[in-house]
């Protein structure tokens, strides 16, 4: 084994698995770490792309931070190498070693809001239900935003795009809020889309417009106080959402059906 600066090694090791220790003159040692960063980077990649999106999705982000934690970890070994090998002085480094481990929170960072943004897209029911709402005012115009969402995108995109003409007419008779007419959003602001039953692997959701009723109630059981309550006015929409087979075991939920309901005012 060779000697070299431990700051210089251990800032070899933070660019690159093993490259501290190939200069110590560990060659095997350092060889077998950029093997094991590239299968362990290729394997995250995978697991990302085939669950990230599924009932899984916290596998792929385990193993990215395992990832990260393994490159901070080799780092130190390189460098506490690199001092109990007899040039623990050399040049003063211009930083300590601390901040060069700490460049590592970058890519931890990066991995950690990355991953959220996008992640368990399609996790639960209740992330559908959120992306669907997200789609349901470009319903009239274009079927592309359900491409992901259902088994039958242009099926649904037909039944929003009726509820959304239903809402339209609410809003002409002065039901809704009175500026429903300015834009599609603003037509789903008193529209609430809950589950309605969930089991296993399948679930049913409705969307309804609500109205909001002051009921009277106590805060801490002494004092008199009033709360709003959301109180369902007219069913819009039901979907069935099922748990499909995805990769490696895991489930992608997805909207099966989607049918309009009664115009009838909910009682």
């Amino acid at each position: 084994m060779t000697t070299a600066a431990p700051g210089r090694v251990l800032g070899l090791a933070v660019i690159g698995w093993g490259l501290g220790h190939i200069a110590l003159g560990r060659r095997r040692t350092g060889i077998a770490w950029l093997v094991a960063e590239l299968a362990a980077l290729i394997g995250t990649v995978v697991l990302s792309v085939a669950l990230i999106d599924t009932t899984w999705y916290l596998v792929p982000f385990v193993c990215g931070a395992a990832f990260i934690a393994a490159w901070a970890a080799q780092a130190v070994l390189a460098y506490h190498a690199a001092v109990g090998s007899g040039d623990a002085t050399g040049p003063t480094p211009r930083r300590s070693p601390a901040a060069s481990i700490a460049w590592l929170t970058l890519p931890l960072l990066i991995w950690g809001t990355g991953f959220w943004l996008i992640a368990g897209r399609a996790g639960s029911p209740e992330a559908i239900l959120d992306r669907f709402v997200t789609a349901w005012p470009q319903a009239l115009d274009t079927s592309d935003r359900f491409a992901s969402l259902a088994d039958d995108p242009a099926a649904l995109a037909s039944v929003a795009a009726g509820a959304l003409t239903r809402l339209e007419e609410l809003c002409a008779s002065g039901q809704l809020t009175s500026d429903c007419a300015v834009a599609p959003e603003a037509l789903l602001r008193d529209v609430r889309v809950r589950l309605d039953q969930s089991t296993g692997d399948r679930a049913t959701a409705v969307a309804e417009v609500v109205h909001y009723e002051r009921r009277e109630t106590r805060f801490l059981g002494l004092f008199a106080a009033a709360e709003l309550e959301p109180v369902p006015y007219v069913s819009l929409l039901e979907l069935e959402l099922s748990a499909e087979p995805a990769a490696l075991g895991a489930r992608r939920w997805t909207i099966v059906n989607a049918q309009p309901l009664s115009r009838v005012p909910v009682t």
